[in-house]
């Protein structure tokens, strides 16, 4: 019988708030997909799924970075890494998750669904945990069309088919990481740089990484505006979309001047903010709309 500390550490291995910020744009990708309500157990299954395996995924990748998580002052308490849980049980706690929300995804939501979130997991798990992260300083950019596709998930799930407007919040999303990681990436450079890990900033400085900060951000707001110029949303997701990566745009080029470390956190979270507004922002056009 496990104890709360046990319970806590398995649920700790998950991720959590990487999953909560990954529903809520599974949620908007289901409202997106339908002028009406979604349908509950759509909701309820499909939350539920793309949760599990999103859970399998941080799982995995808990455990393959295992050595490296104890070099880092960050991640040297995790519960893998300091030996809390051993890595047999983190692999078979890893399968379960996913074996159960593949299933669920199959049973109850459809195979499409399920399909692409088993690509999902093998993206971000093998290829992006396994070999992107230590082979090049352009992991975060290619790894990340994995964590690009909850909303795709999120649409296919209600219409059970891939559109065009369902893959312009996963390009937002795949744009929108390398900006976002970079900046905690600067924040944390010392502990990469002690692991071996190959990220930009360790690679080709700071003030390199923040110029591509600045650049990826102002190619994200023009990114952020294809709803609208698609037609997919109207003015309200247009302004809003303008003044929130207006303001993610100058946090970055504060970013850029300043050589605070504090900064580069708080740019981080901003982008967080940011994803979790613009989001936001498209699912209260679609309604009123």
């Amino acid at each position: 019988m496990l104890n709360y500390n046990q319970i806590q550490d398995y649920f700790t291995l998950c991720k959590p708030k990487v999953i909560l910020v990954m529903l809520v744009t599974t949620w908007v990708g289901m409202h997106l997909a339908t002028p009406g309500a979604v349908p509950l157990h759509v909701i309820i299954f499909g939350t539920l799924g793309i949760a599990l395996a999103g859970g399998c995924a941080a799982v995995i990748n808990h455990l393959v970075d295992r050595h490296v998580d104890a070099k880092m002052s960050r991640t040297e308490y995790r519960p893998i890494a300091c030996g809390r849980i051993t890595p047999r049980a983190a692999f078979l706690f890893s399968i379960s998750l996913g074996i159960t929300g593949l299933l669920i995804l199959c049973l109850w939501i459809n195979p499409l669904t399920a399909l692409l979130t088993l690509m999902t997991i093998v993206g971000y798990a093998a290829f992006y945990t396994l070999f992107l992260k230590r082979a090049t300083p352009q992991n975060i950019v290619i790894g990340g069309a994995a964590g690009a596709t909850p909303p795709l998930l999120g649409w296919t799930a209600v219409s059970d088919e891939i559109s065009a407007y369902a893959l312009l919040p996963v390009l937002i999303i795949f744009t929108w990481t390398p900006p976002h990681f970079w900046a905690l990436a600067i924040y944390r450079r010392n502990d990469y740089a002690k692991a071996n890990i190959p990220m930009l900033p360790v690679t080709h400085g700071v003030k390199f990484t923040k110029l591509c900060i600045v650049l990826y951000t102002f190619l994200l707001w023009v990114t952020s505006l294809l709803p609208y110029a698609t037609g997919m949303s109207g003015l309200i997701y247009f302004f809003l979309a303008l003044i929130l990566g207006g303001a993610f745009l100058i946090q970055t080029l504060v970013l850029y001047q300043t050589n605070s470390e504090q900064v580069a956190l708080k740019t981080f979270s901003f982008s967080i903010a940011y994803l979790l507004l613009l989001f936001i922002s498209l699912l209260v056009d679609h309604y009123i709309n």
